[in-house]
C-alpha cells in the first residue's frame, strides 16, 4: 500500500470525525445572547476539540512527508491512532453537557492520552519501517514532546481527580499550545 492511500484514508476519517463533533453542537433555544450563554461550555468544548483535530492531522501530515515506506504495523498502529480520534465527539459531547462533572472531564482526559500514546506509536512503527538511517529516525527517535504530552495528559487526570475536574480540560489545552505548530525540523528539511 502506498503512504498516500493511507493518508487519504486517515484524511477522511478525522474529516469525518470534525463533521460528526460539530453535529453535536446544537443551536441556542432561544434568538438571544443569553441563548448563545447557556451554550457557551459546548462551544468551548467543541473549539478545544476541533483544534485537537486539526493539530493532529497537521502534525501527521507533517511526519509522513518524511515516510518512504509504511508495512501492516504502520497500518495497525494508524487505526490505532485513527480510532482514538473517533472517540472525540462522545467525549465532548459529554464534557459540554456535564463540564463540571468529574468522569465526563476523565473521560475526556482518557480519549486524549490514548490519541497521544496512539500518536507516540504511529511515530515508532513508522521509524522501525523506514529504518535507523532515515530522516525520519534522525528527527523523531527521542520524540520527547510526545513523552512529555502523555506525562501531562496523566498529571493532567491526577489534578482534576484530586483538585478539580476543570484541570483535566486546563492541562490538555495547555498541551494543544505546545502542539499547535508542527515540527519545524520537518520543514527545514524540505527547504534544504
Amino acid at each position: 500500500m502506498s503512504k498516500s492511500r493511507l493518508e487519504a484514508f486517515t484524511d477522511a476519517i478525522i474529516a469525518i470525525v470534525m463533521t460528526v463533533l460539530v453535529l453535536e453542537l446544537h443551536q441556542p433555544k432561544t434568538d438571544t445572547l443569553a441563548g448563545l450563554g447557556a451554550i457557551e461550555h459546548k462551544l468551548f468544548i467543541y473549539i478545544v476539540s476541533f483544534v485537537m483535530l486539526a493539530i493532529y492531522w497537521n502534525n501527521h501530515h507533517h511526519m509522513f512527508q518524511l515516510v518512504d515506506r509504511i508495512n501492516g504495523r504502520v497500518l495497525w498502529a494508524n487505526n490505532f491512532f485513527i480510532f482514538t480520534l473517533t472517540l472525540v465527539p462522545f467525549a465532548t459531547a459529554w464534557v459540554g453537557d456535564f463540564i463540571d462533572s468529574l468522569i465526563p472531564q476523565l473521560t475526556y482526559g482518557v480519549m486524549t492520552l490514548l490519541a497521544n500514546i496512539a500518536y507516540l506509536l504511529l511515530t515508532k512503527e513508522l521509524i522501525r519501517a523506514n529504518g535507523k538511517e532515515s530522516t525520519l529516525n534522525e528527527l523523531f527517535h527521542r520524540y520527547n514532546k510526545s513523552y512529555l504530552s502523555i506525562f501531562l495528559n496523566i498529571l493532567g487526570l491526577v489534578l482534576g481527580y484530586l483538585i478539580h475536574p476543570y484541570l483535566v480540560l486546563i492541562v490538555n489545552i495547555g498541551i494543544l499550545i505546545m502542539w499547535i505548530i508542527p515540527d519545524q525540523r520537518i520543514e527545514e528539511q524540505y527547504k534544504e
